[in-house]
């Protein structure tokens, strides 16, 4: 089951993401640290009703943000799409040992539902570059990849932007 998070559920989804975190250092994946994704980011999210969560038995297994508002990061790019009434990406994570199993792909199918039945004309999200199964999973659900940006204390590598239009 997909929906809205509750205040009181940040510190599971805050454990959730920096499981997520570890389980990418291991494979040599360093997108996630200390500072992003934050506390203050996902009390934002709750408090505008854009962050969401993917239950299983009562479990809080995955979470997504689903927003209007474009990081200033984005600006410069050169986007598929006008920069008015698009939907932006964050902060999509799965347990670890849920992984591989199409929770993803059932956000993402959620997502991209969402900004349809509101009428957006495009989806934007940015991944990691080191994250190169990231990538692909991007590609392979019709995302086109645009434009690096840089988050400088998340990581010297950059972030590829990519885009869906709807």
């Amino acid at each position: 089951m997909i929906r809205c998070a509750k205040i009181l559920e940040i510190p599971d989804i805050l454990e959730l993401t920096k499981a997520c975190a570890k389980h990418m250092e291991k494979t040599g994946i360093f997108q996630w640290n200390e500072v992003y994704p934050s506390r203050l980011a996902f009390e934002k999210d709750v408090s505008r009703k854009e962050l969401f969560v993917l239950e299983s038995e009562n479990n809080i297994i995955g979470c997504i943000t689903i927003t209007p508002f474009m990081d200033e990061e984005y600006i410069p790019v050169k986007w598929l799409t006008p920069n008015e009434n698009n939907i932006y990406i964050h902060r999509l994570a799965i347990k670890p040992e849920y992984q591989g199993k199409g929770h993803a792909q059932q956000l993402m199918h959620f997502a991209e539902n969402y900004a349809r039945d509101k009428g957006y004309i495009s989806i934007r999200l940015d991944t990691f570059s080191q994250n190169k199964r990231n990538q692909k999973f991007y590609q392979q659900r019709g995302y086109q990849k645009l434009e690096n940006i840089y988050f400088p204390k998340q990581s010297d590598y950059p972030f590829y932007c990519y885009e869906l239009v709807l």
